[in-house]
């Protein structure tokens, strides 16, 4: 056991290293100048009313552009949210926006199925997909449409800086999206380039959606997100990691209602990715080293090592990267934490989401448990 914990411990060494190297490479990009500005649509799926859900609108009317439009979507007019995007659309009339009402979704992810309303009604070819719980700034708009002057790119994942509300699971977890999940994106974008997309916004050409079957081909996964870019790459367009950090506010939750959540996550990215996840046991350094010296007190300098190396690596993606701070004495808390709920993503095949059930099948589809 001994020589294969110390062979783990060593492989999640050199990912922090290699997550070290990654995050510097990302941000040696120089930052692209806009010469033209294209048209741009954003989509906005909405239910129900997320934490400070009128001020992460808000800034999305707020764009120094111009050339742009938002469409909102809701399963149901009496949904909350829809009193909220009134409201913006009258503080607003400069901006071309309106509400769809989409009605009940007619397959299971309804989060697709109010997207794929959406960009049929949208005027432009480039599209944001932006999730309620995000905030951007006024330049937002101008750096992504700046890195879509190439014609080669295709699909475009933004990092994200997690923000977490008041509850300690809320702040746990963003220390978690803030370090190693982060630093896991940037060593798959230097080692293989980007063949996926992640995250609360992505940025696409309406054409490649198109191309690659719409979204009537993503509307049974869990996973969209990541299969729209699998889906892009393999097709050979190109799919890239922008430069433009968004804020995606994860809000306040419950113990239960993190778990919940982290249990959806965890096993759809099984289900998503299973070679991928098995992997991600070399992100975890700290209770790895720490299962090491259980077993060999005497090697402690291993443990040591990894912390040191670990912290460095969470202090380089989360602070240069994600221009972000940490609660650096929850930081080993929350990779205690990650690491139990990486071993209970093996087990089970149902999630909870939005308060209904739903059976994960092995290709990363997913439906309604009747």
């Amino acid at each position: 056991m001994t020589p294969f914990l110390l062979t783990l411990v060593i492989g999640s060494v050199v990912f922090s290293v290699l997550s070290i190297v990654a995050a510097f490479r990302y941000l040696a990009v120089p930052p692209i100048q806009l010469e033209e500005r294209v048209p741009i649509s954003i989509l906005k799926p909405l239910s129900g009313l997320d934490e400070g859900l009128e001020e992460n609108l808000r800034t999305f009317f707020q764009q120094a552009y111009g050339k742009f439009e938002i469409l909102f979507a809701v399963r149901d007019a009496t949904d909350p949210s829809a009193q909220v995007v009134t409201k913006l659309l009258k503080d607003y009339p400069e901006v071309q926006a309106r509400l769809i009402v989409t009605g009940e979704p007619a397959y299971p992810n309804a989060k697709v199925f109010s997207l794929s309303q959406m960009i049929n009604a949208a005027a432009n070819d480039l599209v944001v997909m932006s999730d309620s719980d995000t905030r951007v700034t006024p330049d937002f708009l101008r750096t992504v449409a700046a890195e879509f002057q190439s014609p080669e790119v295709g699909i475009a994942t933004c990092p994200y800086r997690a923000v977490g509300g008041r509850s300690l699971w809320s702040q746990l977890e963003a220390i978690g999206l803030n370090t190693d999940f982060m630093a896991g994106i940037l060593v798959a974008r230097m080692v293989e380039g980007m063949r996926f997309a992640v995250g609360p916004t992505i940025v696409a050409r309406k054409s490649v959606i198109q191309a690659i079957g719409g979204f009537d081909r993503l509307k049974d996964y869990l996973a969209e997100d990541f299969v729209l870019g699998q889906f892009a790459a393999e097709a050979g367009q190109g799919v890239i990691l922008s430069s433009y950090v968004i804020e995606h506010r994860i809000g306040s939750s419950s113990l239960g209602e993190n778990v919940a959540h982290r249990l959806r996550w965890v096993r759809s990215t099984r289900r998503s990715r299973p070679a991928g996840y098995v992997g991600q046991i070399f992100t975890m350094p700290l209770p790895l080293a720490l299962l090491l010296c259980l077993t060999r007190p005497s090697w402690w300098p291993v443990l040591a090592l990894s912390f040191i190396v670990r912290l460095i690596s969470a202090y380089v993606v989360s602070s240069r990267v994600l221009r972000t701070r940490i609660n650096w004495f929850l930081l080993p808390v929350e990779d205690l934490v990650s690491f139990g709920f990486w071993l209970l993503g093996f087990f089970g095949n149902t999630i909870l989401w939005r308060g209904r059930k739903y059976a994960l099948k092995r290709d990363g589809r997913f439906e309604v448990v009747r």
